[in-house]
């Protein structure tokens, strides 16, 4: 397997990146601690939407359960009277996933507004069940040039196989390299026409937070993101761009949540990439398997201890690389051009 690696550590302060069901700040133990987490869908949604910004032609997907009215308008578009574009919508909609209402299914879509259009026009110029059926099966297997995104981060509909995609890219959610304990953020509003002697506050309440160094791991299969169910159909140039997009709002890209009230958005400390010519990606994250401690700061540690373990598995494992290059050592722009070179 053609791979590359991002090795990433990223100090953020005062922040709840990710939270759970109890509104709490995501944590895991890991080596016999608690660390703080970000899962990995959260932190691939701020890459994708970063990834629109910077090549909004070539990463157009959208995940959605309305899907039913823009297949209607795409129909009326090709001539169908509306009685006519609407129970074709649905049937439509029935063959690509389970159908929840009149205007959306049960799970959510990962399409773009072209293949959804293209969807239509094939369904609607069939003219029996079976080469409909057929129509549809051969649309899901291809993947529109403009959804770089769902070939990079795939897609997964529970109730129809046909219509998933591997993902090209891997992620591990991201951890502390050290250990962490969340805090909590007491916090009041005024009511700022309340009378004088009218005593206390308007809203008290509560927040928690924490503050971490985080060891991220993305890796993306090249060999996979060329083939005929992903990019194929782009030129090789096409393709470079996709992936240096994907390598560029990877490593820039942070989730936003509180991002008003707990403003977070910092770089990496450090980045290490890696391409392979073969063989599996690999973490580091058992650099951190022993959290870091220290009394003056965790990023420093952190970057020595994840050279460390990736000297030792080179040599103990034989690890090989045809690049290998790190971030502050060399430029952003030169570490892109040299990742990308790699591509085919």
């Amino acid at each position: 397997m053609r791979h590359l690696e991002l090795h990433i550590i990223q100090s953020v302060p005062v922040a709840c990146l990710n939270r759970d069901d109890l509104n709490s700040p995501k944590t895991a133990i890991f080596g016999g601690v608690q660390r703080a987490r970000v899962s990995s869908q959260w932190w691939k949604r701020a890459i994708r939407e970063m990834a629109k910004e910077i090549a909004p032609d070539d990463f157009k997907g959208l995940r959605t359960r309305y899907i039913i009215e823009p297949i209607v308008a795409e129909l009326r578009r090709l001539g169908k009277k509306e009685e006519d574009a609407a129970k074709l919508a649905q049937e439509i909609a029935a063959a690509l996933a389970t159908k929840d209402t009149e205007k959306r299914v049960k799970t959510l879509l990962f399409s773009t507004e072209k293949e959804i259009r293209e969807f239509a026009k094939v369904y609607a110029e069939s003219t029996t069940p079976a080469s409909r059926k057929k129509a549809i099966e051969v649309m899901i297997g291809k993947t529109p040039q403009d959804a770089a995104d769902i070939a990079l981060f795939g897609r997964m509909v529970a109730s129809d196989y046909t219509v998933q995609l591997e993902a090209a890219s891997m992620f591990s959610h991201a951890l502390s390299t050290h250990r962490v304990d969340n805090e909590i953020d007491f916090f009041t509003a005024v009511d700022e026409r309340q009378p004088k002697e009218d005593l206390g506050s308007a809203h008290p309440g509560t927040l928690e937070f924490n503050s971490a160094t985080y060891y991220r791991f993305a890796a993306l299969n090249l060999d996979m993101l060329a083939d005929a169910d992903h990019l194929a159909s782009l030129t090789p140039d096409e393709r470079k761009t996709v992936v240096r997009t994907f390598l560029e709002a990877t490593i820039k890209a942070i989730p936003g949540a509180r991002k008003n009230t707990m403003n977070s958005n910092t770089l990496p400390n450090y980045v290490l990439g890696v391409v392979r010519e073969k063989g599996h990606p690999i973490q580091l994250v058992n650099a951190f398997e022993n959290p870091v401690r220290s009394s003056q700061g965790y990023a420093a540690q952190s970057i020595e201890q994840l050279k460390a373990e990736y000297a030792k598995l080179k040599e103990t494992w034989g690890l090989t690389a045809v690049y290998e290059k790190a971030i502050p050592d060399v430029t952003l722009n030169d570490f892109l051009k040299g990742m990308v070179s790699h591509v085919k």
